[in-house]
């Protein structure tokens, strides 16, 4: 398969062979299996105090012929507390139905939350990803704008690493025809319900994304765009790829880094 590689001003350079990076099937239970590994390891484990509830002195007064014995009484079997503690005397405490008692089910932070998957499954999925990028219609129902953008896959000379500002970044994206896709990342809205008081007011689009063999200031440079990533080939996992679990993000590729894909793969 020939792809074009194209120059940082749009104009067409050259062409490359891209036979192997670029001709999996894509396999979605595969991506979303991996997607969903990926993310799990992202989960904090939490858990409630081990010894919530149970810091008191209530214990069961259950024994026949003792002195503070709740047998023969009008009163639940359940740990109580007795002394001299004035109102408190022989309240309820420790159980889970009791006020002030140990919750019966608590989260524990021993849960194990990490799904685990194969690195043969892994790779293949992350391929399959790669795959996508490179088909219209996969593409196009993810939702992007392509129809300023000429073929896919999109390649890109290797002076696209050495972008430092972000207006070198845009002024990229537009010479490519992504007009269209730059209007729809840079839509946002705030987000419904509590996720406003939780640090996730605003919900972003995800646009275009870059990926360099190594970073000469395009990563930093790209952060100014809203919805554009970039990142390493070394780096590259399944949240960015297929943010959702769901193939064909739109994605301009180094030439470099193809060439590092087709030697790896």
């Amino acid at each position: 398969m020939k792809a074009q590689v194209l120059g940082t001003d749009g104009s067409q350079k050259g062409e490359m062979t891209v036979s192997k990076a670029f001709s999996e099937k894509v396999r979605t239970d595969l991506i979303q299996r991996a997607f969903l590994a990926e993310m799990s390891e992202t989960r904090q484990p939490y858990g409630s105090d081990p010894e919530a509830g149970l810091r008191t002195s209530a214990h069961y007064h259950g024994l026949r012929h003792y002195k503070y014995s709740m047998m023969n009484r009008e009163m639940a079997r359940m740990p109580r507390i007795h002394g001299r503690v004035g109102y408190m005397s022989m309240t309820a405490r420790r159980v889970p139905q009791a006020m002030k008692g140990r919750e019966a089910h608590p989260p524990k932070i021993e849960k194990v939350w990490y799904e685990k998957i194969n690195r043969k499954e892994w790779n293949k999925a992350l391929m399959s990803a790669v795959a996508a990028t490179a088909d219209k219609n996969i593409v196009a129902l993810k939702g992007h704008r392509i129809d300023g953008v000429k073929s896919l896959p999109i390649i890109v000379e290797d002076k696209i690493q050495e972008l430092k500002k972000s207006s070198e970044v845009r002024k990229l994206l537009l010479s490519l025809g992504m007009e269209k896709e730059l209007e729809r990342s840079a839509d946002s809205k705030a987000r419904a319900g509590r996720g406003k008081m939780r640090g996730r007011r605003v919900k972003e689009r995800r646009g275009p994304l870059i990926i360099v063999s190594e970073d000469k200031g395009i990563v930093k440079a790209a952060r100014g765009i809203s919805g554009v990533e970039a990142v390493k080939l070394a780096d590259l996992c399944m949240m960015e790829l297929a943010p959702g679990s769901k193939p064909g993000r739109l994605t301009i590729w180094s030439q470099s880094a193809v060439q590092s894909m087709e030697k790896a793969k």
